[in-house]
Parts: C-alpha cells; sequence; structure tokens
C-alpha cells in the first residue's frame, strides 16, 4: 500500500516543522499542525480563533485546551464552557484524537505533533517518523534560529520535553517514548534539514 500518511512527533528545537514543511511539499501532501486544533476548536464550539491566536507550541496543548473552556460566547454563538478540569480537558483531547483520525482517513497528509503516531498506529499507508537531536544541539538551535538567550532557550527546551513526556503519559499511557514506537527516527544534530527531508521522503516512497 503506497504511504498516504506520515505523522511527525518531534522535540522541540530538532527542526520538524521545518522537516514536515519539505517533505509535504516533495511527496505533494498537504501539512497539517495547527489545523488539527483549529479543527477540534470548531467541533467543541468553540471560536477557532481563540486556539489560533494561542502560541502554538509543542509543550501548549494544556493551555490551548484551557483557553477553549474560557472562551465566552461571542457574536457567532460559540458556546461558554466551564473551566478547564481533568474531565474535560480529556473529552477535549478526545476531539482532537477524532480530528487526527478524520485527517489521516482524507490522506495525503503530514501530520505534525499532536501525538499521531499514537492513535494512528497500525492503519495501512502509514509512515511514523520522530525528529529529534540532543539537548544541547536543539538549546544552540534555538539560539541561532530563534535569537533566544541561551538560559531562556534551555528552559524552553526542558519545559517542552517535560510536557512532552506528561503528555503522552496521561493520554496514551506511554510511560517511556521508544525508538520502536516509531519507522523512522532522525537526528538533526549531524544531519542538515534538507537532508532529513529528503530521507523521510525516500522512506515514505518505500512504502
Amino acid at each position: 500500500m503506497a504511504c498516504a500518511v506520515v505523522t511527525i512527533s518531534r522535540t522541540l528545537g530538532a527542526g520538524g516543522e521545518e522537516i514536515g514543511f519539505a517533505a509535504a511539499s516533495e511527496l505533494g501532501f498537504r501539512y497539517a499542525d495547527e489545523e488539527i486544533i483549529v479543527r477540534a476548536a470548531e467541533k467543541a464550539g468553540v471560536s477557532p480563533e481563540t486556539v489560533a491566536a494561542v502560541e502554538h507550541t509543542p509543550g501548549l496543548v494544556t493551555r490551548i485546551l484551557d483557553a477553549m473552556a474560557r472562551t465566552p460566547p461571542d457574536a457567532a454563538g460559540y458556546g461558554v464552557y466551564p473551566p478547564a478540569t481533568g474531565e474535560s480537558r480529556d473529552a477535549y483531547q478526545g476531539l482532537i484524537e477524532r480530528v487526527v483520525r478524520e485527517t489521516a482517513t482524507e490522506g495525503g497528509v503530514v501530520i505534525v505533533a499532536h501525538a499521531a503516531s499514537v492513535p494512528l498506529a497500525g492503519i495501512g499507508g502509514l509512515l511514523r517518523a520522530f525528529v529529534t537531536a540532543p539537548r544541547e544541539a536543539r538549546i544552540a538551535r534555538l539560539v541561532r534560529d530563534a535569537g533566544m538567550a541561551e538560559a531562556p532557550a534551555r528552559k524552553a527546551i526542558e519545559e517542552s520535553d517535560r510536557q512532552r513526556r506528561d503528555y503522552l503519559r496521561r493520554f496514551y499511557d506511554v510511560r517511556q517514548e521508544l525508538p520502536t514506537h516509531y519507522d523512522l527516527v532522525l537526528n538533526t544534530d549531524v544531519l542538515t534539514i534538507p537532508a532529513a527531508a529528503q530521507i523521510m521522503v525516500a522512506a515514505a516512497k518505500s512504502i
């Protein structure tokens, strides 16, 4: 079966987004990241602008869900939601997973983040990729490419890594992320972004 869906899990500062964009362009697939949250927000009856306005990074799903829960009704008639609780976050996460599955069913897509590789595991035509790099390399990339000072970059990396672990554990009971959870692991410490993207494209075309 030809590859129809690529999922990319990534650590902050590893270049997963750039690789995803490049691979999607080469494969003729669409790129889906914020789209997942926006579509989930629409299903929840929350203004998509509320979600789109929230800074979207790997560790901010909880903040997004909180924002969704706090959104007051607006002129479009979106509903009022109580402050996010563990139960309501689980419900919103269920919507995110539902949108991930729907997006995968449409095919021809590179889905970045949202732990999409977990609920989609086992479907045909799927390539699950993990893009990462050593912590110091990722810190250096944030300093170089995002113009951050080293201390804030280090803190951002540590917090993002913690949030990824918490997200996988809470919603999917993944206690330890392993290379065997993926079909392809790319370390961008040595690989350039273009080289990593080409490897991903080759892997997708081999399915």
